[in-house]
């Protein structure tokens, strides 16, 4: 095989046993003609100026050398997951399909261990685009260096991929006729959905690997979770525990489940009857909401919330009500609450530990929150997967409240406390006949759940009481070194009392608000944070904010505590 670039400054050539230059990670600037951006920008009502794209896709190239002068062949190029930012534009897109390009190679440049084309796309492109909008960090652009035409003078897309593989021309020829000719589709979201961008948890973890910097931004351990939870998952599957369970749980899950339940709290729940196992505690929540909330149903939230919160309430059709938690200890406004519950209020969806804050809402809390919704016949959806992360006081179930256990769901999970979150096995428990709603719309949801991980969960939830003395302690040091080293590199640090998150306020640090900081950290500092505006139905009460977690082994939280030492100054 023999592969080579269409450019008089570099040329390589390789055999089939060689690795081509292409397959290393690679940058590519790509210019386009303004007849080619017109059209496409007119499909997706966005301005004339091209973008910045990003991927850690692959890109499968079709070549045939036509020389400088000439077009190649048509070009595959499959992403999987590219980033457009358009100027002009109140949000960007994301493009996840294949773009099948007729494209001239400009110049090459080669730097140590990458290489960089340039390229012009002729206005006779055909794209196959599937898009979703997202929320972009920062407008780049980028000045071209060719074309003398004013025409041609435009903000220039980068496009980084992981691969680059050859494939010959007859397979080229293969796909332009299965495909036939391409056309441009304008985004088809349904209405409940068009505000949700991409989430910042995904935006954040790209950048992570993009720039190569340290990820306390997504809650998620880069350690593994225990051995007897894993094996016991193993011999699950060995033992042919690999097909569909039980729609709302494996009976040993439900039962593991009902234990540990009575064990913290004291009620007694039937493990048949009032226990529905899920698909991690997000699926939780959206069957609860898709099961018990109707159009129009008004549900209070408490700002700053888990994102998906407010996702799935559109979902629903429910109206939102947000009341807000404020720093520095995001203790309950009672009398904010007060004016807002009503007789129209359906339910209170809230979180403790609470992420993001860390905040745990004490016993007078609850019992307020408990004494409002009885009051006027609200239901409460209580998150509870950080109950074994607490640290500076016990947690406490608002089911096990007086009178609460019948208009309560009570939501958890295993991945937090057996740092397993890839496993996603969550659970709502519930009287009968609020569970009812739940199961009904789990049934229709994904229907059951994994099955080995199911068994080896019941192992895990039968763990002595050691173990969560050891993972409390294990974390409240790790809490420590990331909450005293952000006191020294200069934030100011709010209290968390439970959960793997602390958040603080950066405006020490002369940056406009939480996005801008949290990109600067990451491409000048090398560590990742999560704006916290995502997390408020109004953003601005956020912008001062930002969250970190310490869900991970002591040196990587040292080493991030350094980097922002030495390259984060006050302002």
């Amino acid at each position: 095989m023999e592969g080579y670039f269409l450019n008089s400054k570099y040329k390589h050539e390789y055999t089939d046993d060689e690795e081509p230059l292409w397959k290393k990670k690679a940058e590519f600037v790509v210019a386009a003609t303004y007849d080619l951006f017109n059209e496409y920008a007119g499909k997706i009502g966005a301005s004339q100026q091209t973008t910045k794209f990003q991927t850690s896709g692959y890109m499968d190239y079709l070549y045939n050398d036509t020389g400088r002068g000439g077009l190649g062949q048509r070009r595959k190029v499959d992403f999987g997951g590219i980033y457009e930012q358009l100027d002009g534009a109140t949000s960007g897109c994301r493009l996840e399909s294949c773009l099948f390009v007729k494209a001239l190679f400009h110049t090459v440049s080669i730097e140590p261990g990458r290489f960089s084309i340039e390229m012009l796309l002729p206005a006779c492109i055909g794209a196959s685009l599937r898009i979703s909008l997202y929320k972009p960090l920062r407008w780049s652009r980028i000045a071209p260096n060719h074309h003398s035409s004013s025409r041609s003078r435009l903000s220039v897309p980068i496009f980084r991929a992981s691969s680059i593989s050859t494939a010959s021309t007859a397979e080229a020829a293969a796909v332009m006729a299965q495909d036939g000719p391409t056309r441009q589709y304008p985004l088809q979201i349904a209405k409940r959905l068009e505000k949700f961008k991409t989430t910042i948890f995904t935006q954040m973890s790209s950048l992570a690997i993009e720039y190569g910097a340290i990820n306390l931004g997504q809650g998620f351990p880069n350690f593994d979770g225990p051995e007897f939870v894993k094996e016991a998952a193993i011999q699950a599957i060995k033992d042919g525990k690999n097909q569909y369970a039980r729609g709302y749980g494996v009976p040993d899950l439900n039962s593991a489940i009902a234990a540990r339940f009575h064990k913290d709290t004291g009620l007694t729940v039937d493990p048949e009857k009032e226990i529905t196992v899920t698909s991690g505690c997000t699926e939780a929540i959206a069957a609860t909401i898709l099961g018990l909330i109707n159009p129009g149903d008004e549900v209070i939230v408490f700002a700053p919330f888990y994102d998906s919160y407010e996702a799935t309430l559109s979902m629903a059709g429910a109206k939102i009500t947000c009341i807000t938690l404020r720093p520095p200890d995001f203790s309950l406004p009672v009398e904010e609450l007060k004016s807002k519950i009503s007789k129209n209020t359906r339910a209170i969806l809230m979180n403790t530990p609470h992420n993001p804050t860390g905040k745990m809402f004490t016993r007078e809390e609850l019992n307020q929150i408990a004494s409002l919704c009885i009051e006027n016949d609200v239901l409460v959806f209580s998150d509870e997967v950080y109950d074994k992360l607490a640290f500076e006081m016990d947690h406490i179930s608002i089911a096990s409240l007086p009178g609460m256990y019948e208009r309560t769901v009570t939501l958890n999970s295993l991945g937090k406390t057996f740092s397993l979150t890839g496993w996603k096995i969550g659970w709502a428990i519930a009287p009968t006949h609020l569970i009812w709603g739940v199961k009904q719309a789990h049934s229709y949801l994904t229907f059951a759940t994994s099955t080995p991980m199911q068994y080896a969960a019941a192992v895990a939830l039968r763990a002595p009481d050691s173990y969560y003395e050891e993972l409390r302690k294990d974390y409240k040091a790790k809490k420590e070194i990331l909450v005293e080293g952000l006191k020294s590199v200069g934030f100011n640090v709010y209290p968390s009392s439970g959960t793997y998150f602390v958040v603080v306020d950066h405006t020490p640090f002369g940056l406009p608000d939480d996005v801008a900081f949290c990109e600067y950290l990451i491409k000048e500092v090398g560590v990742v944070a999560i704006p916290t505006s995502v997390f408020y139905l109004d953003p601005s009460e956020g912008k001062n904010l930002v969250r970190f977690t310490f869900c991970k082994d002591e040196d990587t939280l040292r080493n991030a505590v350094g980097r922002m030492k030495e390259r984060l100054v006050r302002k």
